[in-house]
C-alpha cells in the first residue's frame, strides 16, 4: 500500500514536469515564431514596380494607355525582374554575345531592340526545344534551311551564332516586307507567319495588341519589352554587378576548312586547344568528324593564347584600374 502511494507521487511529480517543460517549449516557440515573423517582416520585401510612362519596340510605340497592354506588361516585367537568377544569367551573357549580334543586325537594317529577341527565345544559348528548335535563335529544320543555314548529320548552323544571326534577319526582313510593322515581325517568329496570317483574316486586325494569340505569342512581345527594359537600366530593377561579373568575349582566330577532318580531337590538338574547347567555340561542329563531302568553306573559330586565363586576367585588369583611379 505504502508502495503504490510512491508510485503515484512519483507519477503526478513526472506529469507536472512534463506539463511545465511543455508550456515553456510552447512558449519559447512562441517567441522564436514572432521574432521570426518579425524580422521576415522588416527585411523581406516585394516591391511592385512602377511602368514606364512611355515605351516602344523597334521605335513602335507600345499603346500603354491601354490596361490590357499595361497588365501584360506588368506580369512579364514582374516574372523577369524577380526570377533573379535567370535575368542575372541574361545580363552576363548579353555582355559577350550582343557585341557579335548588334553589327549583324545594323548590317541588314533590323531594328536593335530584335537583339532581345534572342534572350526571349533562347536565354542567349545553344538551347533545343520539345518541337525540335535549336540555337540562338531557335530555328525549326525547314525554316533554318529557307533561310540558307547547313543543317545535316555533320553541321548545324543554328548552333553559329553569327550564322544563325544571319538567317534571323533574312527571316525578319522579308517579314517586314509582308507586314510593313517590326512588332507582327517578332511576333511571327515566335508564331509562324502562316498562323499570324490566319489571325489577321480571323479577327480583322493587323495590330499585334489589339490581336487574340495563343498564350505564349501573346506574352512574346511583353516578355521581349520586358527583357529590354531591365537590360537597359539593370541597377533600377534591383539588380547589381561589377564589370568583372559579367561574360567576356574571348578573343579567337579563325581557320578556313575546305576538306575533311577525319578527327576533330586530334584537330584540336594540332591547335594546343582540346576537343571539348573545340565544340565550345564550334558547337555547329556535331559530329567528331567532317567529311565534308562538298567542300564546302568553313570557318573554325580557335580561341587565342591564354584562353583559359582570359577571365582572370580581365579581373586583374579590373581591379589594377580601378586602384589607380583612386
Amino acid at each position: 500500500m505504502k508502495y503504490n502511494k510512491i508510485s503515484y507521487s512519483v507519477i503526478l511529480i513526472f506529469i507536472l514536469v512534463a506539463i511545465t517543460l511543455l508550456f515553456n517549449f510552447s512558449t519559447f516557440d512562441k517567441n522564436i515564431n514572432s521574432d521570426y515573423k518579425n524580422e521576415f517582416k522588416e527585411k523581406y520585401n516585394v516591391y511592385a514596380l512602377e511602368l514606364p510612362k512611355k515605351l516602344d519596340f523597334a521605335e513602335e510605340e507600345v499603346p500603354l494607355h491601354n490596361f490590357d497592354v499595361r497588365e501584360s506588361l506588368d506580369q512579364e516585367l514582374l516574372i523577369n525582374t524577380y526570377w533573379q537568377s535567370q535575368t542575372l544569367l541574361f545580363i552576363k551573357r548579353a555582355n559577350r554575345f550582343f557585341p557579335l549580334i548588334e553589327p549583324i543586325l545594323k548590317e541588314n537594317n533590323i531594328p536593335d531592340d530584335f537583339k532581345y529577341l534572342a534572350i526571349a527565345e533562347s536565354g542567349l544559348k545553344n538551347a533545343v526545344s520539345p518541337s525540335g528548335a535549336k540555337g540562338y535563335w531557335q530555328f525549326l529544320k525547314g525554316t533554318g534551311k529557307e533561310f540558307g543555314l547547313i543543317i545535316n548529320d555533320e553541321v548545324d548552323e543554328r548552333y553559329n551564332l553569327e550564322k544563325s544571326t544571319i538567317a534571323a534577319c533574312k527571316y525578319f526582313n522579308k517579314a517586314y516586307k509582308l507586314y510593313k510593322n517590326w512588332t507582327l515581325v517578332a511576333a511571327s517568329f515566335n508564331m509562324g507567319r502562316k498562323n499570324i496570317n490566319k489571325q489577321i483574316t480571323r479577327q480583322k486586325s493587323n495590330n499585334y495588341y489589339d490581336l487574340v494569340l495563343g498564350e505564349e505569342t501573346s506574352r512574346y512581345v511583353f516578355r521581349i519589352l520586358a527583357i529590354k527594359l531591365i537590360l537597359s537600366d539593370s541597377n533600377n530593377y534591383g539588380f547589381n554587378f561589377e564589370k568583372s561579373d559579367l561574360y567576356q568575349n574571348i578573343p579567337t582566330y579563325q581557320i578556313e576548312i575546305d576538306t575533311s577532318i577525319s578527327d576533330l580531337a586530334d584537330f584540336a590538338h594540332h591547335f594546343s586547344i582540346n576537343y571539348k574547347i573545340l565544340k565550345y567555340f564550334n558547337p555547329w561542329l556535331r559530329e567528331n568528324y567532317l567529311n565534308n563531302d562538298k567542300k564546302i568553306k568553313y570557318v573554325i573559330k580557335i580561341p587565342e593564347k591564354g584562353y583559359r586565363q582570359f577571365n582572370f586576367d580581365f579581373y586583374e585588369l579590373s581591379a589594377d584600374s580601378t586602384e589607380n583611379t583612386n
